[in-house]
């Protein structure tokens, strides 16, 4: 049965409602009657009306129990749970991107070629794809406090491995500091948007994941702007170990402070649940969901897979142009390490404006795909300006035409996340997160290797242009996506069963007429 059929449901008088996924298979109705055919509880099956030579019994993985109009709170300290996952999640940005953007000192200090700095940001990529599934398992059914303590765990153990390395020929142990770093990040990219939905009211909650994914976006910024400055590239290999030293020890000292700030102060969630439709996720018992049974019908929801390849197009174009940042600015401005890491600072700083404004816009219009198709677009015009100005000899150029890339690119982010939770509610927000992201990894390592062969041989023109044609294919699938908003509507029913005199007497959600389950 389709998910556009539009059932015509009983009045609150005849029965309750049974909530569902929407666009389920099937549909169970119960009416209070006591008649042949009842089961244990006094209750009867009973059919859609104008639904005939169909079994609309629910299946339970489809279902989420019946759901009472609940009291709904939000709690100030929401902003704390956000603000420590935030910087949690910034401090491995930073530890993605302390290499790449010095690629040139590191190559020199570790006897090593460009392609073996690459691999230590595409390392946070590989890392991702391998264990994603069984992290997301993990979340699942164990909850987001576990999820956050393992993850700054890894990130603070893998920055103190780092503090050894800095001497020449410990490139091998480094690679397996930022390795540990790397499973952190597992734990990290997929949590902003589960989140907000588990502490944020639904006016707020597209916005408080704009800034889950700012954290990770300000870290990024740091990671550009930072290393430049505090790795000098010097001639004196003992001076730049010194330096390295400095960098690594820093970074191990706020990924430790974080860690324990995160066994002290973070929370599940809070005792009143903040939205009817978390409200309806809470009452999903453990034996109604199946964490596979999920990712099935996550599978076989089309416009979760588009969206599933365009996220990926566009953050993986994100991930590569972070990872050869340098190359390309050097590569037309010998011996400005700093600025290329300005330049970057500039795309993320752009990039968090515009996730921010995207995610107030998204909680005041929910106007999700036609955002995220406009972003999309916008992004790929970006691009295209980028690539064409890059080599004209003025930096001031490369720094304004970065910026506006930054703006949507990185905008795009938030964007993704929310338009996935609204097209597969009621599944878990760490789930669709999750395959989102280990889309964007496969991409980004792709598009890395890729993109840097291309300019090695050809040119950085030639290499933005092979980002630039996957963009116009991410755009062109991007308006090929149903905008299938699930989550609204089970707010929007919740709201609207509340009004009605009967259902309020009775504390129970009543049927919607003419509305689609």
């Amino acid at each position: 049965m389709s998910s556009q059929l539009g059932y015509q449901l009983q009045d609150c008088a005849d029965g309750y409602v049974r909530s569902g996924e929407t666009g389920v298979k099937s549909v169970s109705l119960w009416r209070n009657t006591k008649s042949p055919g009842e089961d244990l509880n006094g209750r009867q099956r009973s059919t859609l009306p104008g639904i005939t030579g169909i079994d609309v019994e629910a299946r339970s993985s489809d279902t989420l129990a019946l759901v009472p109009l609940v009291q709904t709170k939000l709690y100030k300290r929401r902003w704390v749970m956000l603000f420590l996952f935030s910087i949690y999640s910034m401090s491995n940005a930073f530890m993605w991107l302390q290499y790449g953007i010095i690629n040139n000192v590191f190559m020199r200090f570790y006897n090593i070629d460009a392609f073996a700095v690459d691999c230590l940001s595409m390392i946070y990529m590989l890392t991702y794809t391998v264990l994603i599934v069984p992290v997301m398992w993990v979340l699942s059914s164990y909850g987001i406090r576990e999820i956050v303590v393992v993850g700054s765990a890894f990130n603070c153990i893998g920055a103190w491995i780092k503090t050894g390395t800095a001497r020449p020929g410990m490139f091998p142990v480094t690679f397996f500091g930022q390795f540990v770093c790397s499973v952190a990040s597992v734990y990290v990219l997929g949590i902003p948007s589960f989140l907000a939905s588990v502490w944020f009211g639904k006016h707020e909650v597209s916005m408080a994941c704009s800034i889950g994914v700012l954290g990770n976006q300000l870290g990024i910024a740091i990671g550009f702007l930072v290393p430049p400055i505090l790795v000098p590239n010097v001639e004196d290999l003992d001076k730049l170990a010194h330096h390295i030293s400095i960098m690594f020890y820093i970074t191990a000292g706020v990924a430790t402070l974080i860690f324990f700030l995160v066994i002290i102060v973070f929370q599940e969630k809070p005792e009143i649940p903040p939205s009817q439709a978390q409200a309806a996720m809470r009452n999903m018992s453990p034996q109604e969901y199946s964490y596979l049974a999920s990712i099935k019908r996550l599978i076989h929801n089309k416009s979760f897979i588009l969206l599933i390849i365009t996220y990926g197009l566009n953050v993986g174009s994100f991930y590569a142009v972070s990872t050869l940042l340098n190359r390309m600015i050097i590569d037309h401005y010998p011996g400005e390490e700093v600025n290329a890491g300005r330049i970057g600072l500039t795309i993320v700083i752009a990039g968090m404006v515009g996730s921010l404004i995207c995610g107030i816009w998204l909680d005041k219009s929910k106007t999700y795909k036609q955002t995220t198709l406009a972003v999309y677009f916008l992004t790929l015009v970006g691009m295209l300006i980028y690539a064409f100005t890059l080599d004209l000899g003025h930096l001031w150029v490369v720094f304004l035409t970065a910026g506006a890339l930054g703006f949507f690119m990185t905008g795009y982010l938030p964007l993704g996340f929310e338009f996935a939770v609204e097209l597969t509610y009621p599944e878990s927000e760490g789930t669709s997160s999750g395959l989102l992201n280990c889309s964007a990894q496969v991409f980004g390592i792709i598009f890395t290797i890729c993109q840097g062969k291309i300019i090695d041989y050809y040119g950085t023109l030639a290499g933005n242009i092979f980002l630039c044609i996957f963009l116009l294919i991410g755009t062109i699938m991007t308006g090929f996506i149903k905008a299938d908003l699930r989550r609204q509507r089970a707010n929007q029913v919740a709201e609207t069963n509340a009004k009605k005199p009967g259902c309020q007497e009775e504390g129970l959600s009543s049927p919607l007429k003419e509305d689609k389950v």
